[in-house]
């Protein structure tokens, strides 16, 4: 398995399992210690003491540096050590997708409406029978009790998903007969 990991992997992964550094890390006790409003100040808390004078030399140079300066640290480590960014996977072409998607729709010309549903609103009570012999012959599926039924409880869908055409000529020949029709 250590073959596999990179080789500053493998050195970690070697002191870590050294019988020297094992009896150390039995004897010590971790304790997690929630800052306090006196502790909470602006200078950071010194490294522990376990560290080489080098490397302390080092955190106290990183932790005087402001957010402008350990990004190009980060920066120019990431250039000399030859470590590859890893892009996001899921998070970042679903944020640039979105945009693309708005602008897509802005650009894109407003489509016409071509199916509607044609509701039969309102009629004139002296042009009844003829609406609903024109209701009955729209509808074949219904007898004329039926038809009688859809006139007298208005207001009712008379065609679902009618072109425009088609809905348009439904529309004109029942405001022939004195029925009052929308488009939806």
């Amino acid at each position: 398995m250590i073959s596999r990991l990179s080789t500053s992997s493998q050195k970690l992964v070697r002191a870590v399992a050294s019988p020297r550094l094992s009896r150390s890390f039995a004897s010590t006790s971790f304790v997690h210690a929630e800052p306090t409003p006196a502790t909470a100040s602006s200078t950071p808390p010194p490294p522990p003491a376990s560290l080489s004078p080098k490397i302390s030399a080092i955190v106290d140079q990183i932790s005087t540096l402001t957010l402008l300066e350990a990004a190009d640290l980060v920066d120019a480590l990431k250039t000399r050590l030859n470590i590859v960014d890893i892009a996001m996977p899921a998070a970042a072409p679903a944020a640039a997708a979105a945009p693309a998607a708005a602008a897509v729709e802005e650009a894109a010309p407003v489509k016409e409406k071509t199916l509607f549903n044609v509701t039969l609103t309102a009629i004139d009570a002296a042009q009844k029978a003829k609406a609903i012999r024109e209701v009955k012959a729209i509808m074949p599926s219904m007898n004329l009790v039926e038809a009688k039924k859809f006139v007298e409880s208005l207001p009712k869908v008379l065609k679902e998903n009618a072109t425009k055409e088609e809905s348009e000529k439904l529309q004109k020949a029942l405001e022939a007969i004195g029925a009052k029709v929308t488009l939806d």
